[in-house]
């Protein structure tokens, strides 16, 4: 299925293009000429005095250009029109922003059912309504509408986003930006009249700027056979991490209200994960501690794990959730403790966790890292750094960063103020992952370790 105009088009349309800063469709057109975008803009109002400088027309039939997508923010009840309009200009790719469709109820689902039937047996395919649509990190297509003065938009990197809630998608990318992570693509796709979750999950899976898969999903749209086979499929060829919402029976009457879906068993869904090798998140911050491992990290050979830390109950606190997450944690081998011994002062606990205590430097973690690093005893390591004590200079963010030419797992955990803060971005600039906590540490290792004893 060819969905690249989504993303990538030479041509846009942006139907109800308004007038007004603030109104949607000003918020839309000013997206396309804040970030230059490089395709042809055609805004559409039936006022067709100009826009931010740009040509405005009454209709999309007065546009001889061929367009490759039309983004639809007008009232509902006018919809139908407009997209009889697009399946006439030949148009074949459409995001419908507006809402007031079957999350409304019976007389929304006859409306939003009328669009289905004005594009079969058509060649343009559907995203929303009810949508915000799409965002490309790296074409710079941004069909949000929400200001980029208000929400911030996360930078280019390599982790896709599908969200079937437009509110959490747009907040949890807002968040995204100021917290670093860089993003391949956004989907928000609402109701989904025509494009699913499946869809987007094959297209992503063959989709060059995307090394894992993030979802926020409250019920399924496709067919469930389909779902199940093409999660599979994608599963084979990138990691795919999973929120779903909906779990409780509150919850499932809010969905029903909110995108119109059936939430169905939340058993059903874990077992549909597990038995696909997807990646189940328990909640938003899980969701993307996750995807932060599987977009810097290698995959692991197996499940042992040596923790290195500065501060003794740290380490009692990742023993714990190492136990908990199946991880085991081999002791030093006799020619690492004969290595240790040899240069760390006598009171270095030279155990797993190896405890390098309050007066740690930061040669002193080089060499405990890298031992652990080199040896067929371990699968990787997680590095609890407490960067308050006096010893640690900054120079630890170079030593930390050289670790990634070992090509096993090697994450961080570090928490603090403004000279933690520092390091910690640092670090993450650099595609070393960092946790707040040690249990977030150990999960994201863990989720890695899952998921590829699954693909082995």
């Amino acid at each position: 299925m060819k969905l690249d105009t989504f993303f990538n088009p030479s041509s846009v349309a942006i139907i109800g293009a308004s007038h007004t800063p603030g109104k949607v469709g000003y918020e839309i057109l000013q997206n396309f000429v804040r970030n230059e975008y490089p395709g042809k803009i055609f805004p559409i109002n039936p006022d067709t005095a100009p826009i931010l400088g740009k040509e405005v027309y009454s209709s999309i039939l007065d546009i001889k250009d061929q367009i490759d997508l039309a983004i639809v923010a007008i009232p509902a009840n006018v919809v139908p029109k407009v997209l009889r309009e697009c399946v006439k200009k030949k148009i074949e790719s459409v995001i419908v922003v507006s809402g007031g469709f079957s999350e409304t109820g019976a007389a929304g689902k006859k409306l939003e059912d009328e669009l289905k039937k004005i594009i079969q047996k058509s060649k343009t395919r559907l995203l929303g309504p009810n949508c915000i649509g799409t965002l490309d990190a790296h074409t710079k297509l941004d069909t949000l509408f929400l200001s980029q003065s208000r929400m911030k938009r996360p930078s280019a990197g390599n982790i896709a986003f599908i969200s079937q809630s437009g509110a959490v998608g747009s907040t949890i990318l807002d968040w995204l930006s100021d917290e670093k992570f860089g993003i391949s693509k956004f989907i928000s796709y609402g109701n989904s009249s025509d494009l699913n979750e499946a869809d987007f999950l094959e297209y992503l899976g063959k989709d060059e700027t995307t090394k894992v898969i993030v979802m926020y999903m409250e019920g399924i749209k496709s067919e469930g056979k389909k779902f199940v086979d093409v999660l599979k499929k994608t599963v084979e060829t990138k990691p795919v991490i999973i929120l779903k919402a909906g779990k409780t029976e509150m919850g499932t009457k809010a969905i029903a209200s909110h995108t119109g879906s059936l939430a169905g068993s939340a058993r059903i869904y874990s077992a549909v994960f597990n038995q696909t090798n997807a990646i189940e998140a328990s909640d938003w911050e899980e969701l993307f501690d996750f995807a932060k491992v599987f977009s810097t990290q290698p995959f692991p050979k197996g499940n042992k794990v040596a923790v290195i830390t500065d501060g003794g109950g740290f380490g009692v606190l990742a023993t714990d959730e190492c136990a908990r997450q199946g991880l085991e944690l081999p002791e030093p081998t006799k020619d690492m403790i004969k290595l240790f011994k040899k240069i760390f002062p006598p009171h270095v606990i030279l155990h797993n966790p190896i405890d390098l205590t309050g007066d740690a430097t930061e040669e002193r973690y080089k060499i405990a890292i890298e031992a652990c690093l080199k040896s067929k005893n371990y699968d990787g390591v997680i590095a609890i750094t407490l960067f308050q004590v006096p010893t640690i200079k900054e120079q630890i963010v170079d030593i930390l960063t050289d670790m990634k030419k070992y090509k096993k797992p090697f994450i961080c955990c570090a928490v603090g103020s403004r000279f933690t803060k520092k390091i910690v971005e640092n670090l993450e600039n650099n595609e070393i992952p960092v946790f707040l906590t040690p249990e977030r540490a150990v999960k994201s290792f863990a989720a890695l370790v899952r998921y590829s004893k699954n693909m082995r």
